[in-house]
């Protein structure tokens, strides 16, 4: 995305009727521009090469190829777009697989018109935050253990099919070997992930602060910082851990037991 340029759209699902209704609120903001259409996540693949969109927004149920593969293919591309998977229900495993695929941010397709809109020029920015309750709801319910995998897709403490995809573009996504003496919410003792201790305490604290959801501005008021200090911590996290975006940070530091989730009822 560059200066006053609009933010660039592909829209990707099956439903021919879904697509028609993004479009219209999509092209409706003056700043965001559909570029192309797909119904199934190889047509996705395609079309991010031709038309490189800044945003994704990815349905995570298609034939011929799902959603969460075609995320997975997208982010391990080296492209600069930025997925958004879309899904019916909130605690979808699916939902959570595409985010450890590589997705930058999870939305019902029941989403008002001005929280899609919200969301994709948030996510455009680079600078998402794991913050809207659903998000959290679907991050803690999976490393809880609540719910079951998506069969071929990831495992909650152990390595995902995408950590080798990922590796030839220099990043991984979010499932990694856990971090040592914390402990994973069924009990059983955690290893070491070798990247964390690249971290510095302040980073550290940081990353565990991303996680709860807080905007730079608010990580900022929290450790008395300017904004600009935030956000150089935040690319050096981003860098030392090899990850795609906030959101990968934060499914990473639920995975490794940095945050502990909350009471089931939450």
């Amino acid at each position: 995305m560059n200066g006053n340029a609009p933010i660039t759209v592909l829209l990707v699902d099956d439903q021919p009727l879904l697509r028609m209704g993004f479009r219209l609120i999509l092209e409706g903001e003056d700043d965001l521009r559909v570029v192309g259409e797909a119904s199934d996540g190889a047509e996705a693949i395609r079309q991010v090469r031709e038309v490189n969109p800044d945003v994704v927004l990815m349905d995570v149920r298609m034939p011929v190829l799902d959603g969460i593969e075609a995320t997975r293919a997208v982010a391990s591309s080296g492209s600069s777009a930025k997925v958004i998977i879309l899904t019916t229900f909130d605690l979808d495993e699916y939902a959570f697989a595409g985010l450890q695929a590589g997705a930058s941010a999870f939305l019902l397709k029941d989403v008002a018109p001005a929280e899609l809109v919200s969301a994709v020029r948030v996510v455009a920015s680079g600078d998402a935050v794991v913050a809207p309750r659903v998000t959290r709801r679907l991050l803690e319910a999976y490393v809880r253990g609540d719910h079951p995998s998506v069969p071929g897709h990831f495992s909650v403490t152990g390595h995902s099919v995408a950590t080798a995809n990922s590796a030839a573009s220099g990043q991984r996504t979010a499932s990694v070997p856990a971090v040592g003496k914390g402990r994973h919410p069924h009990g059983e003792e955690q290893p070491k992930d070798p990247l964390l201790e690249a971290l510095t305490p302040r980073e550290r604290e940081m990353l565990g602060a991303m996680a709860e959801g807080l905007s730079n501005a608010e990580i900022a008021h929290r450790f008395f910082l300017s904004e600009a200090t935030v956000k150089t911590h935040v690319r050096r996290i981003l860098a030392k851990l090899h990850l795609r975006d906030r959101v990968q940070a934060v499914v990473y530091a639920y995975e490794t037991g940095l945050v502990v989730p909350s009471n089931p009822d939450y």
